[in-house]
């Protein structure tokens, strides 16, 4: 009778214990995530404007693409945010368009697409304390185009909100 009073007990401790999981901790975990989610979001709405201009010295100084110089580059409002799914930073995604000209000398005078305004995206990161850029730059591929084509590298944080229970709406107003 002993054995079985205390196995009933070890049994309900267990029950206990995985109820306190399912219903107590995980949903303040999926709270903490979210909030930490906005939160990054909002940081990034709120420096914009000079994570922009850093992406543009950073890309233009790339040299790349070679022969044609960064003449004009235009950011789209909205924002698409993913997760890279090997080191778990957050990525936000900026459709723009990029004008160049040709340098003279580096092979490109004579190219009549050189005057071409080129569709990509423009890619910032957070590093886990702040939102930098290294001007990495994805031509012919809109934000959520991107997400899709690097499926195995990115997860929409749309997704990772489904996940956990909330929607969208829960992260945080969208830039724009």
């Amino acid at each position: 009778m002993g054995i079985l009073l205390s196995l009933a007990t070890l049994a309900g401790g267990i029950l206990a214990g995985l109820a306190l999981s399912v219903f107590v901790i995980r949903p303040l975990q999926a709270a903490r995530q979210v909030e930490r989610l906005a939160r990054r979001q909002r940081d990034f709405r709120r420096q914009r404007e000079q994570l922009e201009a850093k992406f543009i010295d950073r890309a233009s100084s790339s040299g790349k693409p070679r022969g044609l110089r960064w003449s004009d580059v235009v950011f789209e409002d909205e924002v698409s945010y993913a997760r890279d799914r090997k080191t778990g930073e957050l990525r936000a995604l900026v459709a723009i368009e990029v004008c160049f000209e040709a340098i003279e000398g580096g092979g490109m005078e004579e190219v009549e697409a050189v005057s071409n305004v080129r569709a990509a995206t423009a890619e910032f990161r957070h590093d886990g304390e702040s939102w930098q850029t290294d001007g990495r730059v994805f031509f012919n591929l809109a934000p959520k185009g991107l997400i899709r084509y690097l499926h195995t590298d990115l997860e929409s944080v749309d997704r990772i909100a489904d996940a956990v229970g909330v929607g969208p709406k829960t992260l945080g107003p969208r830039a724009g």
